[in-house]
């Protein structure tokens, strides 16, 4: 053990010098795979080389952190610097939604994707302020330790591991999918391989070393990722612009495209339908879904409990609110360019693919043709012969791409940007190995978040108080492994829904953890009956909206008075219930996204995705009123929530060691 201290110490003494001399490596490995393309190795072995590398190096990283230790597998050992930590949240957070689909949505949905970048930043001032610093204080392993102590008993702890559990789980399936993507497309495997595959790779970075191998991979995941999300931006904007600062040069980017959607307006290359204005507002959402959907953003990212655990890992209360400052720097690295990378994608497409002749189109297109992510004239682009085939079929057609015949699907916008804008094969590998950096870091922490849930809250706390450390790591270990195979089956199955169920885990968290969180630290008078009502009440409410305007939408219209959703441009319904109501399928459970009620309806006009905006309220409300009419929690424990608000002092809750 000694030895094993004394190594971790040296390690942490000369953190500066090692991720420098890492970095100073992954700069060097790019370079030489640049060389080794202009010599003519083929692409294939690029994607090879670039998959398999990072991921060694973060193998080697998880591998050389096994710990034996319970603290070090469930916090790190409470030992991570402020700078580091914050990193290795930034990682955490940037998942391969924001990686990957962040720039598709804002291409997209043009300004009205904004609403998520707002809401996913502005989150990280509440942790700060309102959450991290006390949960920190208090010295919890997971977020249901809390809970179960400031509500006495395991029946708020096992509410806490079921919020828990239902939010990280549909967040996890959506990372692992992510993963699959982009190994199917760089390594040329089949989807259901690939994604067994990728889980391989998440696997080795977590599963001897927990928590302390996933934050200091994650730290090495964060370097990939953000050297990979700037640099195609970087070099389009130097190649166009002649400032290799993207977001300076973002303006004249917007300017561009204004230009160009008015040009091909009147030369025929799109139609007013089809057209979306980059610049104009609520064309996508209504001003109360955009608002909702920043609310809902910034309030479940405060309540995420994997982003929360990573406030566990540092060595004080005032470190663990610098974390989260620099969490926030991190972070908006990325955010800030998000936007930009939307634009000169959007300027390529428009300029590079919209206007060319079907025989001359650029034989990038067909790669991801391939895949089913891009569509002209309604069908695959597979290759040249199928795509004038396709457009023969359409009544006079001019023989170029229009606006109305290209759909691509968003998650491949950042992923081919390079490939678009023409650069080397090497950038667009680079982008693959940040991509998968994002999903390996989320997936990480997630997985992490679910299997010390269940096997510290459930087995340890509840069924075997007594059970010996060596026990308690492997059923960690196991329980781990158990839910990322089950969670790589379903992301093998391609759900539907997956994107929407990473917006779900936001509205799911942020009505089942927050009033219980906020109330249990900043109201003493909150007694445990309240909380339990709160955490029902709202998470069911949030649950109910989730579950029956997705599956059950003829049950919500005929029984639960659901009325259609209306269009944010003209005001009009978006569905004409009475006759959908009429139709053979409108009673149909579990329908897909093509049934004419599914997604459409709900009560004051509200998307599901911000069903958050339900259930919160309701959480506070009961919260208040059942802690008035019942006892109020003993002086002991009121002192320590006075305790817990201060920063200095002794951690309130110790480990038995």
């Amino acid at each position: 053990m000694a030895t094993q201290a004394s190594g971790s110490t040296d390690f942490l003494k000369n953190l500066g010098k090692i991720y420098a001399f890492y970095t100073g490596g992954f700069l060097a490995f790019v370079i030489l795979l640049a060389i080794l393309e202009q010599v003519g190795v083929p692409n294939k072995v690029l994607g090879y080389l670039f998959v398999f590398f990072t991921i060694a190096v973060y193998a080697i990283i998880g591998v050389m952190s096994r710990t034996a230790q319970v603290s070090e597998y469930y916090v790190a050992g409470r030992s991570v610097p402020a700078f580091y930590n914050g990193m290795a949240t930034g990682a955490d957070w940037m998942s391969a939604a924001s990686f990957v689909g962040m720039a598709g949505t804002l291409f997209l949905l043009g300004y009205d994707g904004l609403a998520w970048v707002l809401g996913w930043t502005g989150g990280f001032v509440l942790v700060s302020i309102l959450i991290g610093p006390y949960l920190r204080k208090f010295g919890a392993y997971t977020v249901p330790d809390f809970m179960s102590f400031r509500y006495g008993g395991n029946f708020a702890r096992m509410l806490g591991v079921i919020v828990l559990v239902c939010c990280s789980f549909t967040y996890v399936t959506a990372q692992i999918y992510g993963t699959g993507l982009i190994a199917s497309r760089f390594l040329g495997m089949q989807f259901e391989i690939a994604v067994f595959a990728g889980l391989a790779g998440i696997l080795v970075c977590s599963l001897l070393g927990g928590m302390r191998a996933v934050t200091w991979t994650q730290v090495a995941q964060y370097i990939v990722l953000i050297i990979a999300y700037l640099t195609p931006i970087v070099i389009l904007s130097y190649q166009k612009f002649g400032i290799p600062i993207p977001q300076l040069t973002y303006g004249n980017a917007i300017m561009d495209i204004t230009a160009r959607e008015q040009q091909m307006l009147q030369t025929g290359l799109a139609t007013a339908a089809s057209l979306k204005p980059h610049i104009q507002p609520f064309i996508n959402y209504t001003p109360l879904n955009f608002f909702a959907i920043i609310f809902c953003m910034m309030i479940g990212t405060a309540s995420l409990p994997h982003i929360l655990m990573r406030y566990f890992t540092t060595p004080s209360v005032r470190q663990a609110r610098v974390s989260v400052g620099w969490s926030l720097l991190f972070i908006f690295l990325l955010y800030f360019s998000a936007p930009a990378y939307a634009a000169f994608s959007k300027l390529e497409v428009y300029t590079e693919v919209i206007g060319r002749d079907l025989t001359a189109i650029r034989p990038w297109l067909f790669n991801w043709g391939e895949l089913g992510l891009i569509q002209i004239c309604g069908k695959n682009a597979t290759n040249i012969d199928a795509v004038i085939a396709a457009c023969k079929a359409v009544a006079g057609h001019p023989g170029v791409v229009r606006l109305q015949d290209f759909v691509i699907n968003t998650d491949v916008i950042v992923l081919s940007t390079p490939e678009i804008a023409g650069l080397p094969y090497v950038i667009s590998g680079l982008v693959a190995a940040g991509g998968l950096a994002a999903a390996l870091s989320t997936a990480d922490g997630l997985l992490l978040a679910i299997a010390n849930a269940l096997s510290h809250d459930v087995y340890y706390k509840m069924l075997d108080p007594n059970a010996p450390t060596a026990r308690r790591l492997i059923v960690a270990r196991v329980l781990l492994l158990v839910v990322a195979v089950f969670a790589a089956y379903l992301a093998s199955t391609k759900p539907a829904d997956i994107l929407a169920m990473v917006g779900w885990a936001f509205s799911l968290a942020m009505a089942g953890n927050f009033p219980a969180l906020i109330m249990g630290v900043w109201w003493k008078r909150t007694t445990t009956a309240g909380a339990i009502a709160g955490i029902i009440a709202g998470f069911g409410l949030c649950l109910f909206y989730l579950l029956v305007t997705r599956y059950f939408p003829g049950y919500g219209v005929a029984y639960f008075g659901m009325t259609s959703l209306l269009n944010p441009m003209t005001g009009a319904p978006v569905v004409d219930v009475a006759k959908a109501m009429t139709l053979p399928n409108a009673m149909e459970v579990w329908p897909t996204l093509a049934h004419p009620l599914a997604n459409k309806v709900g009560w004051f006009n509200l998307t599901n995705i911000a069903a958050g905006l339900l259930g919160m309220p309701l959480g506070f409300l009961t919260i208040i009123l059942v802690s008035l009419v019942t006892k109020a929690p003993s002086a002991e424990m009121q002192a320590l929530i006075d305790e817990i608000r201060k920063p200095r002092g002794r951690t309130v809750l110790q480990e038995k060691t």
